[in-house]
């Protein structure tokens, strides 16, 4: 299996397996060699927006079929091997949108 690489800001689809289909989720961390665990950190996005705390509208990137949000409460540590396909990069406003969002969510 090729080693995958993947940078906070990208979107890639992640199949959370069972009931769940393939998502897409936005990495916030990518596990480095110094790091206690190989876990990557991802938010998923939704397209079932609802306009409250803890969603960041990304409007429709031309790499997403819907309008979408990222979902910052929805905070999961995946294996890097769960990483499937890179859609695209959020924009550095949008990035730091979401940085905000899980700032004011997790009152720091």
């Amino acid at each position: 299996m090729a080693s995958i690489e993947a940078n906070a800001g990208e979107v890639w689809t992640v199949d959370f397996g069972t009931a769940a289909k393939q998502r897409p989720v936005l990495v916030l961390a990518f596990p480095q060699p110094s790091d206690a665990r190989a876990l990557v950190v991802v938010v998923p996005l939704t397209s079932q927006l609802r306009g409250l705390r803890g969603e960041v509208d990304i409007g429709k990137p031309k790499w997403l079929p819907k309008h979408s949000a990222v979902n910052v409460q929805g905070f999961a540590s995946i294996d890097q091997n769960a990483l499937q396909r890179k859609l695209g990069r959020l924009n550095d406003h949008q990035l730091g949108s979401v940085k905000d969002a899980v700032r004011d969510l997790l009152d720091l």
